[in-house]
């Protein structure tokens, strides 16, 4: 079936929408609160030109208005440590987080940073996910909709190809670098942008 099924119009026609191992179905069907609260939260969201403008430093107003929404219902970044150990020695210690996770979902954001950042995101959703810690993973990060806004704007270099953005997870999701995770991607598009 497809996520069209699943996921709410209004939802849909504000993101660019991608789902890999039925995760819309498996989130509309078994996790029914956390995917209404993510609704809530993805319809919710818009970004302006100023925004987009303003310097990131360690957290942009981007994923702080995610943050406003997501936090008070619960959504709190976890940490998973995981590690080797074969007749009381430790060989590998290894530490993975995830932005936002209620119950069996996490929720990840990637506006502004590195494109290696998703390869980080994924291996920590499939190791969630292998460790039977979460069921679905949800990432949503700028679409590729927004470049031709950018380069209007005179900041595409800030936004450039080598930072997260839909032309750089697509490959990596279709390599299966999730694993078995099941997980849907949301794209923010210009459809998002708010007139102030």
């Amino acid at each position: 079936m497809a996520w069209q099924e699943y996921i709410p119009e209004d939802v849909a026609n504000l993101y660019e929408v991608h789902d890999y191992r039925h995760a819309a179905a498996i989130l509309k069907n078994e996790f029914p609160t956390e995917f209404s609260e993510i609704c809530t939260a993805l319809k919710a969201f818009r970004l302006t030109e100023q925004n987009v403008r303003d310097p990131g430093g360690s957290e942009s107003a981007i994923p702080k208005r995610f943050s406003d929404i997501l936090r008070p219902m619960g959504w709190a970044e976890k940490k998973l440590n995981a590690k080797v150990v074969v007749d009381d020695h430790e060989f590998a210690h290894d530490s993975h987080y995830v932005d936002y996770l209620k119950g069996r979902v996490a929720f990840d954001l990637e506006w502004n940073s590195k494109d290696q950042t998703y390869d980080r995101d994924l291996y920590a959703f499939r190791a969630f996910f292998e460790y039977d810690k979460i069921s679905v993973g949800i990432l949503a990060t700028r679409s590729n909709d927004l470049d031709p806004w950018f380069k209007e704007l005179g900041i595409y270099g800030k936004y450039g190809a080598s930072t997260t953005q839909m032309g750089k997870l697509l490959p990596r999701l279709d390599a299966g670098r999730n694993g078995g995770c099941p997980v849907l991607v949301f794209g923010i598009t210009k459809k998002l942008v708010e007139e102030v």
